[in-house]
């Protein structure tokens, strides 16, 4: 792409000659053309006539000092997101690094290290990523070494909602400095609008490394410095950064006329993008809130919405920040501990003394709903400051491209329900289903999960578990099985309230179980009968046959709900595990957590 600009320039470069740098840059890595354009550089400094490549490296990085290894414990895709703009910007610096993901180090390696950084992501409760469960498992054990030689960074992912916030960033700092291990710099805990603390967080660790770990370099006598957005420009991928602008093809509810839910399936437009994706993805959903809402803020806390704030180094109003900059929808922790000082609420004061009461708040009310606790005028600095950055939406993609081609499919709960008089809704979920009109347009972009993939043999049995909309992945994988024509069984257990009105897909997965490309699915609709049954009732009852498809090397695929039926679904495993394979408790959870790091054991639950 950026060749292509520059040949529409002046250019002393003939036809012929872009065509062949063309050609070059199409086979090379955002680092490979970084180091190229360095090493062109420097030729043009020099006699101008380029060296050989051998040559070349040996003058352009010749004798690095030490060497900055990165490793990211990622579930979704945002620690290694981080941890690759580090790498990016490490070589820009001159600094000799490179990138693991966790899964691929090994634990005694941090022995031989000098300098190391782990971006790390919680997942669940406090877990760690499921790439990075035996390397967290590995720093607890008697066989991790003494690591007195190590200097090391760590970053934290999380969300503050949560109470486990940034566990597993927390629980790397500890363990390498039980081991003797010496912090270079402070660990940061990064909230979900981490971007920019993440940014200045880099350039301070990189800043403070940099003597110890830079190239020296003969000839020129410097290392180039490249601009990292420049190095990102010469990759024509679509990301968080700059999404793709689809259009919404359709959007139709698929719950019955008395569900108490509104579900949608959403189809986006993707042709001519070139974005790719397979089963088991997430597609990341810029919204815009809703001008009523902002309407509502505005007259609560005395703002017209027509003054002026700076964001990201460009003044705009207010009204139009709070539309497309900032989330106004969750309120969070720390929003209600800051507003509770500037209001002088002594409810909300109270609350913010008690981190159980807080955080359980916090997560069942909206901004507009704390902001009415007193009424208190703002200004827009301190309006805004209240606030956290908008940050995207990710929905498991409910779609195979071999099925649908350049198209993604969603599976949409939308966030309603009652306050008061009031209707509140979810800031994205009624963005696509509400203020959405066939052809209008949202900005999307792919988010991989290499944690939540379909065995590589197509002969392997799935057990899929996907109640509510976590059914959408499921959808995927079987429309990828099927297209493939895979001979691996697949067996789908789906539960929601009722079977009439909330079956989602249902006649998809009746063609679907009379063509055999489903096996067999087990259903749980809670509210069907006095008592209710849940999707692990189902699991429990086909103890024998779960059992049995496990023996036959099954893989088992979680979906959903990670507060309550992500657990239940793990412990009716575990209870499976112990009966079936005649094991004690300890063993059979250290069957289950077997198959996890055997990834034959995945879940994506939220």
């Amino acid at each position: 792409m950026l060749l292509k600009e520059l040949s529409a320039l002046a250019s002393p470069l003939n036809d012929q000659q872009i065509g062949q740098l063309q050609l070059a840059a199409s086979e090379l890595s955002p680092q490979q053309l970084a180091w190229v354009s360095g090493y062109f550089w420097g030729v043009s400094q020099t006699s101008g006539a380029a060296q050989p490549i051998s040559q070349a490296a040996a003058a352009v990085s010749s004798d690095p000092a030490g060497k900055l290894s990165i490793i990211y414990a990622s579930q979704t895709g945002n620690a290694k997101g981080v941890a690759e703009a580090l790498k990016a910007e490490a070589s820009t610096a001159g600094i000799k690094a490179e990138l693991f993901d966790a899964s691929d180090y090994k634990g005694k390696n941090l022995a031989k290290e000098t300098h190391v950084i782990i971006v790390a992501s919680t997942n669940g409760e406090g877990e760690a990523p499921d790439n990075a469960i035996e390397l967290h498992e590995f720093l607890q054990s008697k066989k991790a070494p003494k690591l007195d030689n190590l200097k090391y960074g760590v970053i934290g992912l999380g969300d503050s909602s949560y109470e486990f916030f940034c566990q597993t960033g927390k629980d790397f700092d500890a363990y390498l400095a039980k081991k003797g291990a010496t912090p270079f710099i402070e660990r940061i805990d990064l909230d979900v609008d981490y971007e920019a603390s993440a940014v200045e967080w880099r350039k301070q660790a990189l800043d403070t490394v940099k003597d110890a770990l830079s190239v020296k370099t003969e000839q020129s006598g410097q290392v180039v410095q490249l601009p990292v957005g420049q190095v990102a420009h010469a990759s024509t991928q679509y990301s968080k950064q700059n999404p793709y602008t689809a259009t919404l093809l359709t959007s139709q509810k698929i719950t019955g006329r008395d569900s108490g839910k509104d579900v949608r399936h959403i189809e986006l437009d993707l042709e001519g993008s070139g974005l790719t994706y397979q089963p088991g993805d997430a597609l990341g959903v810029w919204f815009k809130n809703s001008a009523e809402l902002v309407s509502a803020i505005l007259k609560q806390v005395r703002l017209t919405g027509e003054e002026q704030v700076e964001i990201d180094g460009e003044s705009i109003s207010l009204q139009k920040a709070l539309i497309e900059k900032y989330e106004i929808t969750s309120a969070n922790p720390q929003q209600v501990s800051k507003f509770s000082e500037l209001s002088g609420s002594k409810k909300l004061e109270k609350l913010a003394q008690d981190k159980d009461k807080l955080r359980q708040y916090a997560g069942n009310t909206q901004v507009i709903d704390l902001l009415s606790e007193k009424k208190t005028q703002l200004t827009a600095e301190q309006l805004v400051g209240l606030l956290r950055r908008l940050t995207p939406r990710l929905y498991s993609i409910a779609s195979s491209q071999t099925e649908v081609d350049e198209e993604v499919h969603l599976t949409v709960a939308v966030v309603e329900y009652k306050q008061g008089d009031d209707t509140r809704f979810g800031g994205a979920s009624s963005f696509l289903s509400h203020r959405l009109e066939e052809g209008d347009e949202v900005k999307v972009f792919i988010e991989h999960n290499n944690n939540f993939k379909l065995p590589q043999d197509d002969n392997a049995p799935v057990i899929m578990i996907g109640p509510g909309t976590g059914i959408a992945p499921f959808r995927s994988f079987v429309q990828e099985r099927d297209n493939r024509d895979a001979e691996g069984k697949n067996w789908l257990f789906f539960g929601d309230r009722t079977f009439t009105q909330d079956f989602l897909y249902q006649v998809e997965w009746q063609k679907y179980l009379k063509s055999g490309v489903v096996n067999q699915l087990d259903v749980a609709f809670s509210r069907d009968q006095q008592e209710k049954v849940y999707v692990q009732h189902r699991i429990l009852e086909h103890s024998a046959q779960v059992w049995q498809w496990l023996q036959d090397g099954a893989y088992i695929y979680v979906c959903g709900d990670a507060t309550r039926m992500a657990k239940d679904v793990h412990d009716a495993l575990i209870t499976i595990v112990e009966q079936q394979g005649k094991k004690n408790r300890e063993e059979a959870e250290q069957f289950v957590n077997d198959l996890r790091k055997a990834k034959r054991y995945q879940r994506d639950v939220y």
